[in-house]
């Protein structure tokens, strides 16, 4: 044991020893890198102390004493209930599972995501409408909301008079419904077992089919896009001239809802 307990204190020492060095070696003041760094160091540990010390910031680390705390008082009785182990058991079957999946998929969620990234950074100026849209939208139901729970929480023995009688008038229902489900599950395995080898000729009839047929989809897509580009020109004019309408109108509505206080002055837009 003395033996043992020395070669663990030797061991703590020399780890010790490392990490002062590690320190000394990124602090070194001889080059005037370790001061700044340790500057750096104490006006970052300053300002996280002040922040830590906002009420914003207590009212966080509240919430998640208070979660962790919700955590360990229902979810360890959760975990070592008898439940848990089938759905422990399904966790790991569909990890299993889904790992090759997975792994096939990544490159076209890489691509995905990179391109849902180019589109949102080119859609962010609409970002701030629809900030505000979702804004409106959300203190137009606050108030909806506190309406529904006022009124459940002033009919809770209603609520439980509904809940109770659901439940008296289902209980008899669901042993004949386990039954049927049970004979129903059987003969629906029966039907998939002799569907599935027709499904699968017919699958592979379908396959080759489309591979034949991809040229001339192909060649449709084609003649659908050429079609589109000269079209193209014809879309922008329309557009163009559309939106110049708009304008004249908007601005002719404005004169006449709100007309200038000088009278003598006349502003004429043309179309043309």
């Amino acid at each position: 044991m003395a033996r043992s307990t020395t070669d663990i204190t030797g061991q703590l020492l020399d780890t010790v020893g490392n990490i002062t060095r590690i320190a000394v070696n990124t602090l070194d003041p001889r080059d005037g890198s370790g001061a700044e760094a340790l500057r750096v160091l104490r006006e970052t540990t300053a300002e996280l102390a002040e922040a830590s010390a906002s009420p914003q910031a207590q009212e966080a680390f509240y919430r998640i004493v208070d979660t962790l705390t919700r955590l360990g008082t229902t979810g360890a009785p959760l975990a070592v209930h008898p439940v848990s182990q089938p759905a422990q058991v399904l966790l790991g079957v569909l990890g299993d599972s889904l790992l090759p999946v997975l792994d096939a998929v990544e490159p076209a969620v890489e691509e995905f995501a990179a391109a849902l990234g180019d589109l949102v950074e080119a859609a962010s100026p609409l970002l701030p409408a629809a900030a505000g849209v979702a804004a409106g939208i959300l203190l137009a139901l606050t108030p909806l909301l506190r309406a529904a729970a006022d009124a459940l929480a002033d009919s809770s023995p209603e609520l439980r008079r509904i809940a109770e009688a659901l439940t008296a008038a289902l209980a008899p229902l669901l042993p004949p419904q386990v039954a049927l489900a049970q004979r129903a599950a059987t003969t629906g395995a029966k039907v998939l077992r002799a569907t599935l080898p027709p499904l699968a000729d017919l699958t592979e009839a379908a396959a080759a089919t489309t591979k034949t047929a991809v040229p001339m989809v192909v060649a449709g897509e084609e003649l659908f896009v050429a079609a589109l580009e000269r079209v193209q020109p014809v879309l922008l004019a329309a557009a163009f001239r559309a939106g110049r309408v708009a304008r004249a109108t908007a601005v002719r509505v404005t004169a006449a809802v709100s007309p200038a206080a000088d009278q003598g002055v006349v502003v004429a837009v043309s179309t043309a």
